[in-house]
């Protein structure tokens, strides 16, 4: 049995440890094994009873020319956490698409390991969060690149976006490579909406709430376009924005 995560473990560092230690120990990770070639498309929205905790664990190995597209909602229980662990093999190809929509006291997680284990495979990863009132988001995202690994090109993007100032964002994506060829880039940025932009909706005649609910769906909107289950996704988004924007 693996021993409780401390704060000094990096993936851990924010993480609700009493939440935590109701679930310990954990289930063994999800296996998902996509052959030569092979195409899919998952989703899943993590959307637990409040005040309950729930971890997902996910390991996710991709043969050569295989492509993988996963969209991820995390926004419901008290403490709710989903970790992807993504191989790639020549050619692979991984693209995730993730949003967490946090309020009250709740703590959301994202946290995603992506190898590229062999040569000419991409990734990209766009996540997004809205967190209110006393909300804690994070995401922590490594691409590794292994020696060999050349014509690599991976993407991370991460934006947060605070309703409220003691709502809490926290952020590291992160580059280990030992290849020289390659193509990787990541970002993230917190803020908050603009000022000018909410005066000019409600300037044409939208309430203060309605004009954040609309700028907060656009923000998060874009991250489902076009995916398998684009409206389920998106609806159940515009739900919890609902709630967090009053």
């Amino acid at each position: 049995m693996s021993a409780l995560p401390t704060r000094r473990d990096e993936a851990w560092r924010y993480a609700d440890l009493q939440a935590v230690a109701k679930l310990w120990p954990l289930a063994a990770p999800e296996q998902l094994v996509l052959a030569e070639g092979e195409a899919a498309t998952r989703h899943l929205v993590l959307d637990t009873d409040a005040g309950a905790a729930d971890i997902r664990q996910i390991t996710i190995n991709l043969a050569k020319g295989a492509k993988f597209s996963f969209q991820l909602l995390v926004m419901g229980g008290h403490y709710g956490r989903v970790e992807l662990d993504v191989t790639l093999h020549e050619g692979a190809d991984f693209d995730l698409g993730a949003v967490i929509l946090g309020n009250g006291d709740q703590t959301l997680e994202i946290i995603t390991t992506v190898t590229h284990a062999e040569p000419n495979a991409t990734s990209n990863q766009v996540i997004r969060a809205v967190l209110a009132e006393r909300s804690t988001g994070t995401y922590l995202g490594k691409v590794a690149v292994a020696r060999g690994a050349q014509k690599t090109d991976s993407a991370q993007s991460f934006k947060a976006m605070l309703i409220d100032r003691t709502a809490t964002a926290n952020a590291k994506p992160e580059l280990e490579i030992f290849a020289d060829d390659v193509k990787c880039a990541h970002g993230a940025a917190i803020g908050e909406l603009d000022a000018m932009s909410l005066f000019y909706l409600e300037s044409r005649g939208l309430t203060p709430a309605d004009a954040k609910r609309l700028m907060l769906q656009a923000f998060v909107a874009g991250v489902f376009d076009g995916a398998a289950a684009e409206d389920v996704l998106q609806a159940a988004a515009l739900q919890k924005l609902g709630e967090m924007v009053r």
